[in-house]
C-alpha cells in the first residue's frame, strides 16, 4: 500500500466518520441558513490562512448558493505574504476593521473556519457577529483545539464562542499520514470542510424546495444559459455582497 492509498483510506474512513457524527449539526446548520436566506439574509463566510479557502468554497460556486459574503482581506491569506499571514491571525485589532467592510447584523448566519480555533481573529470575530445577533457556526478541529490554548485575549477557543460546532474530524496538527522518520503529511481539513460545506448547501436546497420559498442558487458558468442565470444573480446581490462584480 502507497502512501497515495494511506491518504484515501484515511479520508473515506473520515467522511464516514464525519457524516456518522456530525448528522445532526449539519441538519441545524442547513436549517438556520435556509430560514436566513428566506428572511432576505446573507450567510457570510471566513476563515484565515487555509480557512480561507473554504470561505471561497461556497461563494460564487457553480450549484453554490448566491447570497454568500466572504470576509475577506489578502492579508489574512496566503499568497501576499505566507508567514505574514500567521502573525495577522493573531492580531486583536483586525476585527473592527473587518466588520467596517462587512456589517453583519441580526439574522445573518456566520461561517467561520479555523482548523485548530486558538487564534484571534477567528475568536474575537464569532464573538463579534454574536454581539450583533449573528448565528456563528465554527468549522474546526476539535481534537487538535482541545489541545491547544487560546490564543487571544479572551484565552478561549472558536468551538467555546460559537452558536453552533461542526467538527471536521482531523487529528491535531492536521496532517494525518505518519512516516518512517514520524512526520507526517496530508492534511484533510480542507477535504473534509470542502464537503461538510457543499453537504450543508445541498439540504438548505432541499429545504426551500420542501418549503416552497425562493432561494436563489448559480450555475455554471460554462453550460449554455449558465452566463445569463448568472448575471441576474450578481446584479440581484452586487451592491450586498463585495467583490461579486
Amino acid at each position: 500500500m502507497t502512501a497515495v492509498d494511506r491518504y484515501f483510506d484515511n479520508l473515506t474512513g473520515l467522511l464516514a466518520r464525519v457524516r456518522q457524527t456530525q448528522g445532526p449539526a449539519m441538519e441545524t446548520a442547513a436549517r438556520r441558513i435556509a430560514d436566513a436566506v428566506r428572511d432576505g439574509h446573507l450567510l457570510y463566510t471566513f476563515g484565515t490562512g487555509h480557512g480561507h479557502l473554504l470561505a471561497l468554497e461556497i461563494f460564487y460556486r457553480a450549484g453554490g448558493l448566491a447570497p454568500v459574503c466572504p470576509i475577506l482581506d489578502e492579508k489574512l491569506m496566503l499568497h501576499i505574504s505566507a508567514a505574514g499571514s500567521t502573525l495577522e491571525e493573531r492580531d486583536e485589532t483586525w476585527v473592527p476593521r473587518l466588520l467596517e467592510r462587512y456589517p453583519l447584523s441580526a439574522g445573518d448566519v456566520l461561517i467561520i473556519a479555523s482548523n485548530s480555533g486558538r487564534n484571534a481573529v477567528p475568536v474575537l470575530l464569532a464573538r463579534a457577529a454574536r454581539e450583533r445577533g449573528v448565528f456563528v457556526i465554527a468549522l474546526t478541529s476539535l481534537a487538535h483545539s482541545s489541545s491547544v490554548t487560546g490564543r487571544n485575549e479572551l484565552g478561549l477557543r472558536l468551538f467555546e464562542v460559537a452558536d453552533l460546532v461542526l467538527d471536521n474530524g482531523g487529528i491535531p496538527g492536521d496532517a494525518a499520514i505518519q512516516f518512517a522518520d514520524r512526520s507526517f503529511t496530508g492534511a484533510t481539513s480542507t477535504a473534509a470542510g470542502a464537503a461538510i460545506l457543499q453537504a450543508i448547501l445541498c439540504r438548505v436546497h432541499e429545504i426551500a424546495l420542501e418549503e416552497g420559498f425562493p432561494a436563489d442558487f448559480f450555475v455554471s458558468s460554462n453550460i449554455d444559459g449558465g452566463d445569463e442565470i448568472n448575471n441576474r444573480l450578481v446584479e440581484k446581490y452586487r451592491d450586498r455582497i463585495p467583490g461579486l462584480l
